[in-house]
């Protein structure tokens, strides 16, 4: 995951929200977009966005706010049942799990694919997407060990599914050495 950057003092940079809808960046003492914001957490730069009036912290909505900007241009990462059941998920019994999950996933995600950056770079050595499946379908088994009796212990569909995973490998490589 990249780390974050914070400003060159070494604080966060506080943008300020004024009621005209603009956006003030103190660090550099200019005002700003909402894209220039998009370009400062695709950098990594922490930021905190306050209410110039009431010094309320609103940082949360102006990031929900960048996401609707970027997904009503086209840019659609979240996908129309994804949004269904968040919304779904508003008022539930679960609903205080879900930032937790979510946060989870996308720390998962990330370390995934940073470990398949590196894989196709051959950094993680001569056979880097076998060992990307193999500690994959570790987590996978060691999950469905803690939810399903006996997921773990079946030998005969393990094996099943490793020599399916080798052939999935095995044509991944054929469509890399393809493209080379």
């Amino acid at each position: 995951m990249a780390k974050s950057k914070a400003s060159a003092d070494g604080e966060t940079v506080i943008i300020k929200k004024y009621a005209n809808r603009r956006l003030y960046d103190t660090e550099r003492s200019c005002y700003i977009t909402l894209e220039d914001l998009g370009t400062m957490v695709r950098d990594g730069r922490e930021f905190s966005v306050v209410d110039a009036k009431s010094g309320e912290d609103i940082t949360h909505n102006v990031l929900t706010q960048i996401i609707m900007d970027e997904e009503t241009r086209g840019e659609t990462l979240l996908p129309v049942n994804f949004l269904r059941h968040l919304i779904g998920m508003y008022g539930d019994k679960m609903q205080s799990m879900v930032p937790q999950y979510l946060e989870a996933s996308m720390t998962a995600f990330r370390k995934n694919q940073q470990d398949v950056r590196s894989a196709l770079e051959g950094a993680l050595g001569s056979n880097p997407l076998a060992e990307l499946t193999r500690r994959n379908l570790e987590m996978f088994q060691q999950a469905a060990g803690a939810f399903i009796p006996g997921a773990a212990g079946n030998s005969k569909a393990k094996d099943a599914e490793i020599a399916a995973l080798k052939a999935e490998v095995a044509e991944l490589r054929a469509e890399l050495a393809k493209k080379k």
